[in-house]
């Protein structure tokens, strides 16, 4: 039985947090103590606006990129202040991931996608979640509803995915894949998973679900992706299955 404390129920009026609640919040309160963590692979076309977005949203928090890009992306990164780890030649998502959830020295660690999907307005309201109310774990579920920025493939695959989780984990759970969330490093630090492979995120939640953090989920806007995606969707949906089972039975 997985004891972990739900906050916001998926669905649940009080899980939704609206964009204006979140534009008029105060957005220099956290910001010196929230890390935010992306990783690249050849943005270059995106990394400047999404760079400029966190720094008008959180001016004071560290970015940190885990790079693997054969582009400009890294110099336009540190160009424009945020710090870079090169992992190259590319070892995966996972590997990357890892890296940059454990090379944070600030108690709230929030990840972003590096192609202005997520809405960097929430991340210090997440941030305030976690170092306020005392939550492990924020999830910004993209899966309120269809969002109109993802294909009905993915939709179909993501919810798919979900319900399998939630028939096993006994929890309502819509989106295993969300890369918007935030984690209090310390439990980081102490939380053991499997950082090769595909679809991570899956496993950095459920793990989190069954060892009893305090875990709160939020809707999230999810918008057009700027850049070509590198997914391959075959190897993730296998991953993805891989990374349920062994978050609930291992």
């Amino acid at each position: 039985m997985c004891g972990a404390r739900l906050s916001g129920r998926p669905g649940s009026a009080d899980a939704r947090i609206n964009v204006a609640n979140v534009q008029g919040a105060d957005l220099s309160r956290f910001g010196a103590r929230t890390t935010v963590a992306m990783i690249t692979m050849n943005e270059a076309e995106a990394i400047a606006k999404v760079i400029g977005d966190i720094r008008g949203a959180v001016a004071d928090a560290e970015i940190l990129i885990v790079d693997s890009s054969r582009d400009s992306t890294p110099e336009i990164a540190r160009s424009l202040g945020a710090r870079v780890l090169r992992q190259f030649p590319p070892a995966g998502y996972g590997p990357a991931m890892d890296l940059a959830l454990r090379s944070s020295a600030r108690e709230v660690v929030v990840t972003l996608d590096c192609d202005d999907t997520y809405p960097v307005e929430f991340i210090e309201t997440m941030a305030g979640m976690v170092l306020e109310e005392g939550y492990d774990l924020v999830d910004g579920s993209r899966l309120a509803r269809k969002p109109a920025a993802m294909p009905w493939l993915n939709f179909l695959a993501n919810w798919g995915f979900a319900l399998i989780a939630s028939l096993l984990f006994l929890r309502r759970l819509d989106d295993l894949h969300s890369g918007m969330r935030a984690y209090r490093r310390k439990r980081i630090e102490g939380l053991r998973y499997e950082s090769k492979g595909a679809a991570l995120p899956v496993e950095l939640l459920l793990r989190p679900l069954r060892e009893g953090w305090k875990i709160k989920f939020i809707h999230v806007p999810y918008r057009p992706r700027i850049g070509e995606s590198t997914m391959r969707p075959l190897e993730s949906a296998w991953w993805t299955l891989k990374r349920i089972w062994r978050s609930r039975f291992a």
